[in-house]
């Protein structure tokens, strides 16, 4: 089990990834320079949620190339809980391995505890990555402006990076790999 780690804002365990990855030599990218060869960090905000994994396939079909690194971070209420974090742990875990099996990406985990908008927006602040996506919970826009929502409060007080918000798919947990692997075209 990982030491928990306490900043002076919040807590957080880092999720140690599975070995079934395998580690590969940087990419040589003989034409390009600069942030293109380099990689870029991309922060995917994640949870159990399908509109959760929608965006995130949205993010490593269509956002990450060869040499990023998919930041996944998952906000969770006690990161001292072992049930909660062995859930969320497992959850990065596939999405790490899907990460590398279709966009050749490497990915970096980690579990915060806190409120999802102000946890994502400290993540983007540490990082300063290339963009912060997200998803919708798919809520109507009376609820959601009654209510709030955390792509909302990420859209309006991350100042380190762009957000992008995916909506969420109307085909439920259909998402957009598995429209790639069946080779059909999008709906």
């Amino acid at each position: 089990m990982e030491p928990l780690m306490e900043d002076e804002d919040y807590s957080f365990r880092e999720v140690v990834l599975p070995s079934l990855i395998p580690v590969v030599a940087e990419p040589e990218l003989e034409r390009e320079t600069g942030e293109r060869r380099r990689g870029r960090d991309v922060i995917v905000a994640v949870d159990h949620g399908p509109n959760s994994k929608h965006a995130f396939d949205w993010a490593i079909v269509h956002f990450c190339r060869l040499a990023d690194t998919l930041h996944l971070v998952h906000a969770v209420s006690s990161v001292k809980n072992d049930v909660v974090y062995e859930t969320s742990q497992a959850l990065m875990e596939k999405l790490a391995v899907e990460a590398f099996q279709v966009a050749m990406v490497k990915s970096v985990a980690r579990v915060v505890e806190g409120e999802a908008g102000k946890v994502i927006c400290k993540e983007a602040e540490r990082l300063k990555p290339a963009a912060v996506i997200m998803g919708t919970r798919g809520r109507s826009l009376v609820r959601s402006v009654l209510q709030g929502s955390v792509s909302e409060y990420c859209f309006h007080n991350c100042k380190s990076a762009p957000i992008i918000i995916v909506p969420g798919t109307e085909a439920g947990d259909e998402s957009i790999v598995d429209w790639k692997r069946s080779g059909d075209s999008k709906p």
